[in-house]
């Protein structure tokens, strides 16, 4: 007979491997685009690079739901860790000798795959929560606090990725995180206790496509989410920030690089942090399903206006916009991050017993989708319209998701 499901120690080993692994995430981010704009990519170039990390994505999230019903969870977030490192050591490969056009196509494949690891990590997890935490406002904050923590390290990772550019260079970066990843793969795979869902031999892949309508509409509200926060975060505002924070000498790229990767570190932080304390900002304690389900309507019409703010001050070009900006932009991480942890309580929340992992793969579908959206978006609006296009982008993206809310 099987060990009986410790859920403590199965949920903590999720946990440390889904941090680890945005630990890399986030890191790499920041390298690709840092190294890249360094050697002279547009802006267009570099949105380009994450398309197929979002495409894969989107991909990824609409099969991944079956295949951890049909192999176990364990086995899907095993496959997520394993696919990351081997994009890492891929992109060591990549030569600066190398045309624009080949560079190009190259990373944009090995985000590619980092794409598909990542969905594999992010599905495995979050599906993972909801047998191993208890019922009601027990399920909102082992949500919350998976969600928000993983944030908050995919915030530190932005640090370390560009600090690591800065002090080691490219290449060594990459062998770093692979190894650090490698240890911890091996570890959770030593360690992981019985406890997640067990393969399902009779899965079906077409109940991919049953989605209940309270799905289908809190996906539609999770892609504009998510398409309002990349619009500016992707390329936009890193783009802005180098082109007023360097001076075009290694040294003012290096100072660039620690300030940006400084600025997108504490975002996402605090990001994080806001996810995590949001079943208290919400009193969710005290409230019901129904009573949630509303307020994520609530949350996201208090999203709309304040990118269209911070649009019209860029345009006219007001005094100490940089400033504004980051004041502006950490006030909208606190609203999206509400928003969020609402979202990613809602969707298992409205997940049936007998297919969460479907359900929890489609909803996140909708989320790569949105980031694919905003990533397009932030490098065209950028190039061709300037920062005040890219901002008002995101509110156009914001209201429609406070629309889609409504319909919940």
């Amino acid at each position: 007979m099987s060990a009986p499901p410790r859920p403590l120690r199965a949920y903590a080993a999720v946990t440390a491997a889904y941090w680890a692994f945005m630990l890399t995430d986030g890191a790499l981010r920041m390298l690709v685009l840092l190294h890249l704009s360094s050697l002279g990519f547009s802006a267009l170039h570099l949105a380009w690079l994450f398309l197929l990390y979002e495409l894969a994505g989107i991909v990824t999230n609409l099969y991944a739901g079956w295949l951890a019903a049909r192999f176990g969870l364990a086995a899907t977030l095993y496959a997520g860790l394993i696919v990351q490192i081997a994009a890492l050591l891929a992109l060591t490969a990549l030569d600066p000798t190398w045309g624009i056009a080949a560079s190009v196509g190259f990373v944009m494949a090995v985000q590619g795959l980092s794409g598909v690891a990542k969905d594999l990590a992010k599905m495995s997890s979050k599906s993972a929560v909801k047998p191993l935490a208890p019922d009601g406002a027990g399920l909102l904050s082992r949500v919350a606090w998976l969600t928000g923590s993983k944030n908050a390290v995919k915030g530190v990772g932005f640090f370390f990725g560009a600090a690591m550019l800065g002090l080691i260079g490219f290449d060594a970066s990459l062998w770093t995180m692979a190894a650090v990843l490698s240890a911890i793969w091996i570890a959770v795979a030593a360690l992981l206790p019985t406890g997640l869902p067990a393969r399902n031999k009779g899965a079906k892949l077409s109940a991919i496509w049953s989605v209940s309508p309270q799905i289908k509409r809190l996906s539609l509200a999770r892609m504009f989410l998510f398409g309002a926060r990349d619009v500016w975060f992707v390329v936009g505002i890193p783009i802005y920030f180098q082109s007023v924070l360097s001076d075009g000498t290694v040294e003012g790229r290096r100072e660039a690089f620690f300030l940006i990767g400084g600025f997108m570190a504490v975002w996402i932080i605090l990001y994080g942090a806001v996810q995590a304390l949001a079943p208290r900002l919400l009193r969710a304690g005290k409230r019901s399903q129904t009573d949630l389900t509303k307020a994520a309507t609530t949350w996201a019409t208090l999203l709309v206006p304040l990118p269209f703010v911070l649009a019209a001050l860029a345009f006219f070009g007001v005094p100490n916009l940089t400033v504004i900006l980051v004041v502006g932009l950490l006030a909208f991480g606190f609203l999206l991050a509400v928003n969020s942890a609402l979202h990613s309580y809602l969707v298992l929340a409205f997940s049936g017993a007998g297919r969460m992992t479907m359900d929890v793969g489609s909803s996140y579908m909708a989320n790569a989708a949105g980031r694919l959206l905003g990533t397009a978006l932030s490098g065209l609006s950028v190039t061709f319209c300037g920062l005040p296009a890219c901002l008002a982008t995101a509110g156009l993206m914001a209201g429609l998701c406070a629309w889609a809310a409504r319909r919940l």
